[in-house]
């Protein structure tokens, strides 16, 4: 039997009974897979240090190796989220609609799972965590598939996850995650269509397109983070120090970073040099003309606008207005996330009315676009697109609907 079969038949076995299973057998499965974590705590460390260790051996870039590195904090807050998801409402057979037609019928609109999710990530092994914990409160089963970076943290969790689920009235193959690293088992999971009814990319550019492009799963799509932030004329350029330096240096690999800083023209000679001396030597920054006749900056390239560098770099430019700001934001920006710095009600109100993205804000930093920081609990991912979910895919965002009709033996004529 193949590789996927074996997976797919695993998760669907197991899916009839979490789609009906009670909020009371849901959350109790999740306090004994927080037990089992807090339990397993020392050994899920050592295997992630192994994975550390190799991340360095291969040069991978200091941010990057960040987002993979766990430690006794990241493993509080990992637990932390599976309590928060706990204490959520159950997403599953919750009406918001009910009517009756003028023949009798009556209509309830429902929510129900979607069924089995599969999660294709690079990295972060927290989304290994995070995955699960929202698949089983929602009553999807879930098929994960991490880089092999994080193949040993990955692997531990997992172990973890089963063996709390053990103690538990819910099935520990509502679960499951591909050990193998061969690329080939990604191709598969694309196309099985058979045991899969959506799949989430979580990752860079590369990972996402791939899985756009090759999947004949339905995908939501969670995309990368070129996030901007504009400090406008008549912004308050103390709070506009404080909430770039957050949003670029607090945590550089993640998606929610800021990548590129717009400046009105009219405070760039007061804002750019006060923020040359706070950041300068932490991170490379990157500027259009204007920009490099105000402070040292290496010019930047065309494609740097675009980038998401999850790195130590910042792309700076000076803008005439509010109007150019959100005419750069929308050609270059990825729909993530997109801040105004601003005492402006008016300009406030036009950034996030015409910014194309999925969050928008005004005077705090683009790092609180996080299912967790939302209240969420966790997060599959921040989705970028249009359709069902955008920005945190949590609970509400894993649900689909189920119309359930009653009649008294009316026909249609």
């Amino acid at each position: 039997m193949a590789y996927m079969d074996i997976k797919g038949m695993s998760l669907k076995l197991a899916e009839k009974k979490l789609s009906i299973a009670s909020t009371e057998d849901k959350n109790f499965a999740l306090k004994k897979v927080s037990d089992s974590i807090n339990y397993n705590r020392k050994e899920i460390l050592q295997e992630n240090a192994k994975d550390v260790a190799n991340a360095r051996k291969s040069k991978m870039k200091e941010g990057l190796i960040d987002r993979l590195k766990l430690d006794d904090n990241r493993i509080d807050a990992i637990i932390e989220g599976i309590d928060t998801v706990i204490k959520l409402p159950d997403p599953i057979w919750r009406s918001d609609k009910v009517w009756t037609l003028e023949n009798g019928l009556t209509i309830s609109k429902m929510t129900v799972p979607i069924g089995v999710i599969g999660i294709v990530y690079e990295s972060r092994p927290n989304v290994t965590v995070d995955a699960f914990s929202l698949a089983l409160k929602s009553g999807n089963c879930i098929l994960l598939r991490g880089s092999s970076s994080a193949i040993n943290s990955n692997l531990a969790l997992v172990k973890a996850i089963k063996e709390g689920l053990r103690e538990s009235n819910i099935p520990e193959n509502v679960i499951e995650f591909i050990e193998d690293t061969d690329r080939e088992h990604v191709k598969e999971m694309l196309n099985a269509t058979k045991y899969l009814d959506l799949i989430i990319p979580r990752g860079g550019r590369d990972l996402i397109n791939y899985v756009i492009q090759n999947s004949s799963v339905p995908t939501l799509q969670t995309g990368e983070g070129n996030c901007h932030i504009y400090v406008d004329e008549s912004g308050d350029l103390g709070k506009a120090l404080n909430i770039v330096l957050n949003a670029k240096t607090q945590r550089v690999g993640v998606c929610n970073a800021c990548e590129t800083l717009l400046v009105h023209k009219n405070v760039a000679d007061k804002f750019l040099p006060k923020l040359y001396d706070a950041i300068n030597d932490k991170v490379e920054l990157r500027g259009d003309n204007l920009v490099r006749n105000i402070i040292d900056a290496r010019e930047a390239s065309e494609e740097d606008w675009a980038e998401e560098f999850l790195d130590y770099i910042l792309a700076v430019k000076v803008v005439d207005s509010v109007d150019e700001a959100i005419e750069h934001i929308n050609k270059y920006g990825t729909k993530h996330s997109e801040a105004i710095i601003t005492e402006s009600l008016t300009n406030a109100r036009k950034f996030q009315r015409e910014v194309d993205a999925s969050t928008v804000y005004v005077n705090a930093s683009t790092r609180f676009t996080d299912g967790f920081e939302f209240g969420f609990g966790a997060e599959m991912g921040i989705s970028t697109q249009k359709i069902h979910a955008r920005g945190p895919v949590g609970l509400d965002q894993l649900v689909t609907n189920k119309y359930l009709v009653v009649g008294d033996g009316q026909i249609r004529k």
